[in-house]
This record gives C-alpha cells, structure tokens and sequence, in this order.
C-alpha cells in the first residue's frame, strides 16, 4: 500500500512540475513572438463600466462589494476590454503589446473534461496600426502563436519524452467555408471534422450570421471584430485556435482571439446585438471618441493547453478546481 501510494505521490509531483514547465515555456515563447512584456490585471472590476467581458450575455458575474467602496464590484470573466484600456495608459506604440496571468470565475460554466468553473489563461492584447486591421495580418499573428506552441510542444515533449505530433502549418478556414464543407453537421461537429483532418486550424469570422442564419459560436458585439468584410470577401477578423486532441479524440478549442472594434465596428456590432445603450459605458465611450488605440489580441488557456502538451484526460489532471 505505501509503495502505491509514493508512486501516487511521485507522479503528481512530476506533474506538477510539467505544468509550470509547460507555462514557463510557452510564456516566454509567445512574448517573444509577439513582442509582449507582461503585466500585472486585477481579479475584479467596477461593475457599471463596460470593462468586463460579459462573453455571450448571459453569464452571471461573480458580483460582491468592498470595505470603503462605494461601487460594486465584479470577477473578471476574461480581460478582452481591461487590456486594451491598459495599453492607452501605458501609451504603448504600434507593434508594442502586453501580456498577463488571467484568473476569472464563471460560475454559469457547463463544466466537462475541457471546462472547469475556474479559468486561467494568457491574456495578450498589442497596438496595431489601422493599415493592420486586416486579414493578412490576423493570418500573420496566428502563425506566430502556432509556432510558440510547436516551440513550447519540442522543448516540454523532450523533457516529458513524448512530444505530440503536430502538423507543420496550421490551417485557415472561414465558418462560412466550414459550413459549405459539412453542412449536416453542428458547429461543434465541424470543429471535430475540420481539426481531425488538418491536426491545427484557425476557424475565422466567429459571431457574425452565416447563410444558413445561424452563427458559429457567440461573442460579444464590443471586442473581437466579426462583422467587418475581410480580403477574402466574408465577414469577421476574428477566429479560434482548435487543434485535435488525440487523448479526447475531438477537437480543442486553445485559443479565441481577433483583431478589436474600432468605432465603426464596434456601433455596427451593438446595434446588431441590440445593445446599442452600451455606448454611454465607460470602455465604449472611449471606443467610440477613439481615445484607446486600435488593437488585436485574445486569450489562450493556460489549464488547455498544459492539458494538451501533457496529454492528459480532463482538465482537473492540470487545474484546481471544484467538479461534481
């Protein structure tokens, strides 16, 4: 029994020596393809201002109040707005980007061996010119994450002595695109077919309505940019990372991330959603006055892809959290 037990106890330290390699590793890859200097975010925000992510809408923030201030205050959901705040404090120019530790609770989450109630992630956002607000350069940036996966992959795999096989290129294709190829299948099931064939994709134009007047997947009208015509004609400069899961034998969604709003997209988008009285907000405000510079970023799990690199099972083998 003790002889089971050590073992027990060996492997989960080695585990957990793997997480940390695996977020030491790939932070300093991604900051260095990226060029991100990492920050420090807050856990919790003022509630009022427009600066949560409020994901599809529905989702209950974590809500509570603090001694001496007068404001509620609320969990972040994800930085998707704060960041972008933050870059126009610290007047950080075209090409200049940040990085930082995300930790955000949503308690409404459907949890399963890829979602927990608990969310951690790299949360990056960088300042782009408005010559870059285009597809050639969301393209350009992806492929810059996916080599900081594929770098991450070879260093951890080495020390672990099972490095996955990931395809050399990741591949590009819009939800419209994707419906056209399998158009008996959900979304869900599209991802799986799509990842299964190419090992990575990049599903683009996520939110906007596609021809059968259905959308891939939500997302919120005041970030991501998924209604601006792109350089192949659809709309949306914005996507996912899914890269196929061999343990799960499914797709796995790593990463949500677009080039942002400016203020024509962004009054577009709210009236789209039927939310146009987010304009008075404070984040919105400064949106639509254009005090916040143009920017493009997302966030990337850390929890997924430690979960991936080590080929793990379900999400609570990399994470603490609490599951049924």
């Amino acid at each position: 029994m003790k002889t089971v037990l050590l073992s027990t106890q060996n492997e989960l330290l080695t585990r957990e020596k793997n997480i940390a390699h695996v977020k030491d590793v790939f932070a300093a890859q991604l900051g260095s393809e990226l060029s991100l200097i990492k920050v420090s975010a807050p856990l919790f925000v003022k509630s009022g201002t427009g600066f949560n992510d409020d994901l599809n809408g529905i989702e209950r923030p974590v809500r509570f109040r603090l001694n001496g201030i007068p404001e509620p205050v609320e969990i972040v959901h994800s930085l998707a707005k704060w960041k972008r705040m933050r870059l126009h404090q610290l007047g950080m120019a075209p090409g200049q980007g940040i990085i930082t530790d995300m930790r955000a609770i949503r308690p409404d989450e459907e949890v399963s061996p890829v979602h927990s109630f608990y969310v951690d992630q790299w949360d990056w956002e960088k300042v782009i010119s408005p010559e870059n607000r285009n597809l050639h350069y969301l393209k350009y940036t992806v492929k810059h994450i996916y080599a900081a996966i594929q770098a991450t992959n070879s260093i951890v795999g080495a020390s672990i002595g099972k490095p996955l096989q990931l395809p050399s290129d990741i591949h590009f294709i819009h939800s419209e695109e994707l419906l056209g190829k399998y158009p008996a299948l959900t979304p869900k099931e599209r991802e799986n077919a799509i990842a299964k064939e190419y090992g990575a994709v990049f599903i683009m134009g996520i939110g906007g309505e596609l021809s059968n007047q259905q959308i891939h997947d939500h997302r919120a009208p005041d970030y991501d940019d998924w209604s601006t015509s792109n350089d192949d004609g659809y709309t949306g400069l914005n996507g996912d990372i899914v890269l196929w899961n061999p343990v799960l034998n499914s797709a796995l969604e790593i990463s949500s991330m677009g080039i942002r709003v400016d203020a024509t997209a962004m009054q577009h988008q709210l009236r789209l959603k039927k939310c146009t009285e987010r304009a008075e907000l404070e984040f919105h405000a400064n949106i639509l006055n254009e005090t916040y510079p143009i920017t493009m970023g997302g966030g990337i799990g850390q929890s997924r892809l430690c979960m991936f690199l080590l080929q793990q099972a379900h999400i609570a083998d990399v994470q603490s959290s609490i599951w049924s």
